[in-house]
């Protein structure tokens, strides 16, 4: 087993760890894109079993995380991001709405690994794709785990200017 096995567990979050979750999300988005703990508190408690954490062994913390929502609908939209009650636990699609790695545990292949491990858990539920949307020099991170441009989102989250990226299942 690889030290990177041994070091870091992939499951899904537990209801205590909301509110280190949350904090996360502070650390690793500016103010004006990152998800309000309200929000963040309400999405764990809709879909938990949409929200897969990485544990970092040696400390027993969360080191990130990747979450999302599953929904029948084709096109990401700002709503997904403040809005659980669209979530569809039958839903042919998830909309991801975060991929945070805490600033330490950055460039060890963490996001890479939530990513695979996620589309792996998901396409094992019959899902059909993942939907994101990204800052466009993220794009090429995404097309190297396999996601698909799809050209400028319907999205103004934060005043940005997104790009939609699709992995099919």
């Amino acid at each position: 087993m690889s030290d990177f096995k041994k070091r870091f567990r992939f499951r899904y979050i537990n209801h205590d760890e909301a509110e280190q979750a949350a904090d996360i999300e502070q650390i690793c988005f500016p103010p004006h894109e990152a998800c309000s703990r309200e929000d963040m508190m309400k999405r764990i408690a809709a879909a938990p079993e949409l929200f897969l954490v990485v544990v970092d062994e040696q400390t027993g913390k969360l080191a990130g995380f990747l979450n999302g929502l599953a929904t029948d609908e084709e096109r990401f939209r700002d709503e997904f991001f403040t809005d659980a009650t669209l979530y569809q636990p039958l839903g042919k699609n998830v909309m991801l709405l975060g991929l945070d790695v805490l600033p330490e545990y950055r460039r060890q292949g963490l996001a890479t690994q939530l990513v695979e491990e996620y589309t792996g858990a998901e396409r094992k539920k019959g899902r059909r794709s993942l939907i994101l949307t990204c800052l466009k020099d993220k794009v090429s991170l995404y097309e190297k785990m396999g996601f698909t441009d799809r050209g400028l989102a319907d999205s103004s989250w934060g005043g940005e200017e997104w790009h939609e990226m699709k992995f099919v299942l």
